[in-house]
């Protein structure tokens, strides 16, 4: 596996790296730093070299270019290696390309980590610098130097990170009692499990939805095989629901209001459809981003579903799991990992602490 890490001026990213270099083993790999020291006030290089450089050093390994990096790598890639030195897309193209790659993405407050640039400042010795001013080096890193139009900043990076981690603690010993809840060094990290995969799927499913009420999409697999998919809307040759083809959709009624006049077929009824009874053979399970309705409940286990994996709940779920119950079909939620920044206090944070029970993987990967 190879981490790489991307961050703002004192966010966190070297103290990320040196936790995985010590509490999972993984050793530090380097590339030619490219950019300039981003400081408009001709500080020294020692202003914004990491707070881990004044007690541990960058040891590692240190190579010329990110293909003989790459190379080196591949042949290693069951080993665990660390990286904080992708600075443009170019590199970090290359890098996404092999399925050993993580790239994470540190942040924290901007006054927090001017605190902590100021601290590092006195512990070297060295004058502080004005919040402007640590501000418009913060900006020059991540969009690039203004003047010269030349240097582009690191910002893109952060928003192809596969884990966004917001470092807003106050020491590193809780800092790095979180990262231990995230199980960075985790296989599913890299690739998703079935469910993880199928349930994107289903969402990716969603998306062509039509429906003016609730985006639903779904995915019917055997033996880890895609049978069909589905998504909601109006039937084919009718227009679609968000164009007015189903005026009780478009009327504002409540949920679960006037249901017989509506004309929209549910994402499972059209992924049903789609199969055929024929193709819906002993062991089916159906991936459902939202819990199937007690009227698609029924035809689910009329057609001899073995399993329903949901991850949304809806306000037939007791009605549902009965009927299922009493077909023989097993109804089980699926836990997604959290999305968004992972930090403190976040329910991210307890979605994913248990990355191998519950089959889970980065938002969106």
């Amino acid at each position: 596996m190879l981490v790489g890490i991307c961050g703002t001026i004192c966010s966190g990213k070297h103290t990320t790296a040196e936790y995985l270099v010590q509490h999972h083993g993984f050793l530090r790999l380097h590339l030619p730093k490219t950019t300039h020291s981003p400081s408009k006030q001709n500080n020294t290089d020692k202003h914004f070299l990491p707070s881990v450089t004044d007690e541990r050093g960058t040891r590692g390994l240190t190579f010329p270019d990110v293909d003989s990096l790459l190379e080196f790598v591949t042949k290693r890639w069951q080993e665990h290696w660390v990286l904080t030195d992708i600075e443009d897309e170019d590199t970090l193209e290359l890098l996404l390309r092999r399925p050993f790659f993580l790239l994470l993405s540190v942040d924290a407050p901007v006054t927090l980590r001017f605190r902590r640039f100021n601290a590092r400042c006195t512990k070297r010795d060295l004058s502080s610098i004005s919040l402007e001013d640590f501000v418009d080096a913060d900006d020059q890193l991540l969009y690039g130097s203004s003047e010269s139009g030349t240097i582009k900043g690191t910002a893109p990076l952060h928003s192809r990170a596969h884990i966004q981690i917001l470092n807003s603690y106050t020491s590193i010993s809780s800092y790095f009692q979180f990262l231990d809840t995230l199980d960075l060094p985790s296989e599913s990290r890299l690739r998703p499990p079935w469910d993880t995969y199928f349930m994107h799927l289903a969402h990716l499913a969603s998306l062509r939805s039509n429906c003016m009420k609730r985006r639903v999409g779904c995915v019917l697999i055997h033996n880890n095989r895609i049978i069909s998919t589905g998504y909601n809307g109006t039937p084919r040759g009718i227009k679609n629901c968000n164009a007015g083809g189903c005026p009780r959709c478009n009327s504002g009624s409540s949920g679960g209001a006037a249901l017989s006049t509506c004309l929209c077929l549910h994402a499972e009824e059209n992924a049903l459809l789609e199969a055929g009874r024929e193709r819906i053979r002993e062991g089916a399970v159906l991936y459902c981003d939202t819990c199937p309705c007690l009227t698609c409940s029924v035809k689910i286990a009329q057609v001899g579903v073995r399993e329903v994996v949901y991850s949304q709940t809806y306000n037939m779920d007791e009605s549902s799991r009965k009927v299922l119950a009493e077909a023989g079909v097993k109804l089980r939620q699926y836990s997604p990992p959290g999305k968004g920044l992972l930090g403190p206090h976040t329910d991210a944070v307890n979605a994913d602490s248990n990355i191998e029970n519950q089959l889970v993987v980065r938002n969106g990967t």
